[in-house]
């Protein structure tokens, strides 16, 4: 088991992670009879793939002996209606390589393109990323 999770009412829940005991809690979105005091389960999943790219950006920038610490993401959510649901994905990365060059830049970014939560967005789904890089 990964997670359990309690519906709180007033459309929120509390999410465990069993491994950790992190909580997590979620919110409905104003614009959808939400208090928006917390992230909506959309805002996660559009959260979840900046993290993940970054993740294994990271992983494999071990691997290259080079360091992603402090690059800072900017992630943009569009909604769209009948279904309602996350019709684009804006994500801007500034990362920050010490000890990289350009070529490691285009390995890291492949690797983020092709992350697990990357693979697992339904294609009607459009995602940009967009690399800002800055070689330390």
């Amino acid at each position: 088991m990964t997670a359990k999770i309690v519906y709180e009412g007033d459309l929120r829940c509390s999410c465990t992670h069993v491994q950790s005991g992190t909580v997590i809690e979620t919110d409905a979105p104003t614009d959808n009879r939400g208090k928006g005091e917390r992230f909506s389960p959309t805002d996660l999943l559009c959260v979840s793939l900046a993290t993940c790219a970054v993740t294994t950006m990271g992983i494999r920038g071990n691997d290259m002996e080079v360091d992603l610490k402090n690059s800072k993401m900017e992630v943009t959510k569009h909604m769209l209606a009948n279904p309602r649901r996350v019709g684009k994905i804006d994500i801007e990365l500034f990362l920050q390589i010490k000890n990289g060059t350009e070529a490691d830049c285009e390995i890291l970014e492949k690797i983020g393109n092709n992350c697990p939560v990357f693979k697992s967005i339904n294609p009607e789904i459009e995602v940009n990323i967009n690399y800002n890089w800055e070689i330390l």
